[in-house]
């Protein structure tokens, strides 16, 4: 991943991966400490990973938009490269 110029983007690739880490953490833990606990504190955990899957799809829609303005076309035929909108793509943008 190269280092990113807006950091807006590189804060939510970061929060994406820490948000990511944690989720791993919540659901596995699931299994290591087992689910024992009473009904109160099943619902807090399904709310956090629940919360936790809204940000993490929050940040991939972010930096998946940014991606998409930025990378011009990998393919190099001449009807890809016909069907794509040139107008929005400015490669001067950072």
């Amino acid at each position: 991943m190269a280092a990113d110029s807006d950091s807006t983007i590189a804060w939510h690739r970061a929060q994406l991966k820490r948000h990511r880490e944690a989720l791993k953490h919540c659901e596995t833990a699931r299994f290591t400490i087992g689910e024992i606990a009473g009904a109160t504190q099943l619902d807090q955990k399904q709310k956090l990973i629940a919360n936790l899957k809204r940000k993490i799809a929050a940040s991939q829609q972010v930096i998946a938009a940014h991606e998409k303005h930025l990378l011009r076309p990998r393919a190099t035929d001449y009807r890809s490269l016909a069907s794509v909108s040139w107008s929005r793509w400015n490669g001067l943008d950072p």
